[in-house]
């Protein structure tokens, strides 16, 4: 674990978008795993390996993995595959 001031630095450093960014950042085996993903999406994401940057669920969604609050409807997660550029990578 690594303390910093400057959460958006490191955010930048490691290409998470600014229209995808939450509250956590982690970096897991060469990859981001940005905000609250579940951990089926990082299963997935640590058996499959793909050519991506990292994963990122936006924001704070009510009934996500650590937030109150019941989960209303899917979670998408997406994969960045480049700096500024994404797809869907599931709904969990």
């Amino acid at each position: 674990m690594v303390k910093t001031e400057d959460v958006a630095a490191v955010k930048r450093r490691l290409g998470v978008p600014a229209g995808l960014e939450a509250c956590h950042t982690v970096v897991l085996e060469g990859y981001f795993v940005e905000g609250h993903v579940p951990r089926e999406a990082i299963t997935r994401l640590l058996e499959d390996r793909p050519r991506i940057l990292g994963l990122a669920l936006p924001g704070m969604p009510s009934g996500s993995p650590g937030m109150d609050g019941p989960k209303e409807g899917p979670l998408v997660v997406y994969a960045v595959t480049a700096p500024g550029s994404w797809r869907e990578f599931g709904r969990f």
